[in-house]
């Protein structure tokens, strides 16, 4: 196993039994003794340390949207992008297979390994330790929630940005895809009009590049424009729809003929 001393600074514990810390790491293809049992507990423990966040910080939001936060909070992708952000792929262990087509950077692993690294934590160090643990990746996560927005994929919310200030739509265009069809890189722009904003962001499906320079547009949108005021005019507004219209219909090409 590789040498895990940044990781266990990033999460703030040692264990005491580096047996779990393996076993957690350790994906069913490598061998018997892998981390789906410690998966299973560590989804448990991650729910209930995610919902206890959520209702110390909204002491006033009924039981419906606490558990709609905490099921965005807690989801495969969001998962995953916490275990990218503590380097997980470096340390699983998979078998010739899962390594071969990429399996290190699939966030269906990348998840079920960090659920699995918290249910190790719970059987090494009991359930404060396994709070600490949970809490010092979702704090920050907690702390700067937008209920509005939560649970809207940026695609979504650049969409609404836009049309909220009677702006065209984002056009998205796969500017390349690299590697072998099992394991494609694809890097993909998106650009608005006005601002003039292109951006462009790589993912391991098209979906996820589209969605990731989403993001990043949503932020320059937001640096350029903080306060800007919706656009007023039903002129304005009828030519932005004609605009839109025939500026949709380019991503969806280039989409099909990249497949």
């Amino acid at each position: 196993m590789a040498d895990t001393t940044a990781l266990l600074a990033a999460l703030d514990y040692s264990f005491a039994d580096r047996d779990l810390l393996r076993r957690a790491l350790t994906h069913r293809s490598h061998s018997a003794q892998h981390n789906e049992r410690l998966e299973f507990l560590g989804d448990s423990v991650l729910n209930f340390v995610v919902a206890a966040l959520l209702f110390e910080r909204f002491p006033d939001m009924d039981e419906g949207d606490l558990s709609r936060l905490r099921a965005n909070l807690v989801k495969q992708s969001a998962l995953a992008d916490i275990a990218q952000h503590l380097h997980l792929s470096r340390y699983l262990r998979l078998g010739e297979g899962e390594l071969k087509s990429g399996g290190f950077r699939r966030p269906s692993i990348l998840s079920d390994a960090l659920e699995a690294l918290f249910g190790a934590v719970y059987l090494d160090g009991g359930f404060e330790a396994a709070h600490h643990v949970i809490a010092r990746q979702y704090q920050p996560l907690v702390a700067n929630i937008n209920p509005v927005t939560l649970g809207k994929d940026p695609k979504t919310r650049l969409q609404e940005l836009l049309q909220a200030r009677r702006r065209e739509l984002p056009v998205y265009t796969v500017i390349s895809t690299q590697g072998a069809a099992h394991d494609q890189l694809f890097e993909v722009e998106c650009r608005i009009e006005r601002p003039e904003i292109a951006v462009t962001a790589s993912g391991t499906s098209r979906r996820a590049a589209e969605q990731g320079a989403a993001e990043l547009a949503i932020e320059a949108l937001t640096r350029l424009e903080p306060d800007a005021p919706p656009k007023s005019g039903k002129g304005g507004s009828r030519g932005a729809r004609g605009r839109r219209a025939a500026q949709l219909s380019l991503p969806v090409a280039v989409i099909q003929e990249t497949k």
